[in-house]
């Protein structure tokens, strides 16, 4: 069964129902209040492979010929047009960023980042390599010609690098948040991404991403 963006919840929603909760201390938040932004970022714990939005973000090697986790399960899932296709881009250099169609998924586009190898010895490498995976992804997310604009543009990440590529996963959330927040910043005259969605497997995860939205997306202070 897929998953419908009617059925990720927003930010705002996440708000509303407790599951986020906002500062303590409002002033300790990194960016304003967007309240905009509250409906175009969700947070989803679940299948990545499932969302029917319109591009989903692969956490890939350099290769582009598949792996484990993420990546394998999202080649799994497409088939092995999806793997045709890869044989063709000849690789990706890591920070960077290509796209192919989603063939079996109910995702129209994968867009395949090669995530850095974290080394505690090249933290200040590794950051630009990630920050890069996550800016990449989003630009070429709006590239993508669509067939019907009608129906929105949305991109769903992984979390980059924190698999076995051993990337600390409380240092690589608050990359992909900064990163998201300024692009969506940026993008916000034009609207060209209605939703950028973070998808989390475990419940680690999870609670980092809970424990650092309200930083990068803060709700407006009630009255």
């Amino acid at each position: 069964m897929s998953v419908l963006l009617s059925q990720i919840p927003t930010l705002r929603h996440l708000y509303k129902t407790a599951v986020l909760a906002p500062l303590p201390d409002p002033s300790k938040a990194r960016f304003k209040p967007a309240e905009s932004l509250l409906d175009r970022v969700s947070l989803y714990q679940g299948d990545i492979t499932k969302l029917e939005v319109f591009a989903i973000v692969n956490a890939a090697n350099s290769s582009l010929l598949g792996g484990g986790g993420v990546d394998g399960a999202i080649h799994n899932a497409a088939g092995p047009q999806l793997l045709e296709e890869c044989r063709t881009l000849n690789g990706c250099m890591t920070g960077d960023a290509k796209v192919t169609k989603g063939y079996d998924l109910p995702s129209k586009h994968v867009i395949h980042t090669a995530g850095p190898v974290y080394s505690s010895k090249t933290p200040d490498e590794d950051a630009a390599l990630l920050t890069s995976c996550y800016k990449r992804s989003l630009e070429e997310a709006v590239k993508i010609p669509s067939e019907d604009e009608n129906s929105g543009r949305q991109v769903a990440f992984p979390s980059i690098s924190t698999g076995i590529y051993g990337y600390p996963i409380e240092d690589a959330t608050h990359i992909a948040l900064e990163v998201v927040r300024r692009f969506l910043e940026e993008d916000d005259k034009e609207n060209k991404l209605d939703r950028v969605i973070f998808v989390v497997w475990s419940n680690k995860d999870r609670d980092v991403y809970k424990s650092l939205l309200p930083l990068y997306f803060p709700p407006e202070p009630e009255a």
